[in-house]
């Protein structure tokens, strides 16, 4: 996290919580109440730990889910990433609850965390930013999870490449423009892609895509979604932590792209959206139309004429 992360954390003004670090010390001990009734973590000994992974949204607190919420409300310990999910979810958590800052640790003593869950039966909240089934590392841990025999619960989370189309107001899938998004991010990172997943090729397609983990080699990105066949003038859009104190959201042509990418210094924490439904006006869905019928609804037959009737026009 640099120092500009920090500090805009700070003046966010996020819950006042002791986070620890993942020394584990001492197994914790069980504890029962005065009348002799196990206590809650007592009981959960007895019945095997809990891994539950949270989606937390792009960023603002309250995109967080009921169940997201419930799960860490729930949680003896909580796992989150300073780096990458705001403070403000953790004033889910009870006062009780260990909270754990995953931020600069390897997956090896996360993993001992969890050992230490299916030992003493506690409930763990494991909070990922976005939704946990885009770029989440999470099944790597799902993995280790089983192993150990710990219960495991998967919440979704509202992903950024969503977050940026509601505040740009745009829907992706427009009918006769685009009804396909691709989530992919640039060849050429830390993670090898398999072979045949590339930008350029992506491209030929024409429709929506959303490019994660990209921004830091903006002049790349640009060249190959233009040698993949998208127009120069495709509209695009480039946000910032999208929903965060601190969001940037700039709009562009694609030969503007890493121009704008650079202008604005956007290395890290920025998703490009790019395709024609990003300027496409919104044309008539058959779902609404009087024409068309469904398990709730009957057709108009002179619609349902006409419906057919334009179909059928080369």
């Amino acid at each position: 996290m640099s120092e500009r992360e920090g500090s805009q954390r700070e003046r966010a003004g996020g819950p006042r919580r002791k986070r620890e670090a993942f020394s584990l010390g001492p197994a914790t001990r069980a504890v029962r109440s005065e009348g002799g009734r196990p206590d809650r973590r007592e009981e959960r000994a007895l019945t095997g730990g809990r891994v539950t992974f949270v989606g937390a949204g792009p960023g603002a607190a309250d995109l967080l889910t009921f169940r997201g919420a419930a799960a860490i409300a729930d949680a003896d310990v909580v796992v989150w990433a300073s780096s990458l999910v705001h403070p403000d979810v953790l004033a889910h958590a009870r006062a009780d609850a260990r909270i754990v800052d995953s931020a600069t640790v390897p997956l090896e003593e996360v993993v001992a965390l969890y050992a230490a869950a299916a030992r003493e039966g506690w409930r763990v909240a494991r909070v990922h930013s976005g939704d946990p089934a885009l770029w989440g590392a999470i099944q790597e841990q799902l993995d280790r999870c089983a192993e150990l025999g710990l219960d495991t619960e998967v919440v979704p989370g509202v992903s950024s490449f969503t977050a940026v189309a509601a505040a740009v107001r745009r829907e992706l899938t427009i009918p006769e423009v685009a009804q396909s998004v691709v989530l992919t991010r640039l060849e050429g990172g830390k993670t090898p892609m398999p072979p045949g997943e590339t930008a350029r090729e992506f491209a030929r397609h024409g429709t929506t895509m959303a490019l994660f983990l990209s921004a830091a080699r903006s002049a790349q990105m640009q060249q190959e979604l233009l040698a993949g066949g998208y127009p120069p003038a495709t509209p695009c859009v480039v946000a910032y932590r999208v929903t965060w104190e601190d969001e940037l959201i700039r709009r562009c042509r694609l030969d503007e792209l890493a121009g704008t990418i650079r202008e604005h210094r956007l290395w890290k924490h920025t998703l490009v959206l790019v395709g024609p439904a990003l300027a496409a006006g919104g044309t008539r869905s058959h779902l609404y139309h009087p024409g068309h019928f469904h398990g709730f609804r009957r057709a108009d037959p002179d619609a349902r004429r006409e419906l057919r009737d334009a179909r059928e026009v080369p």
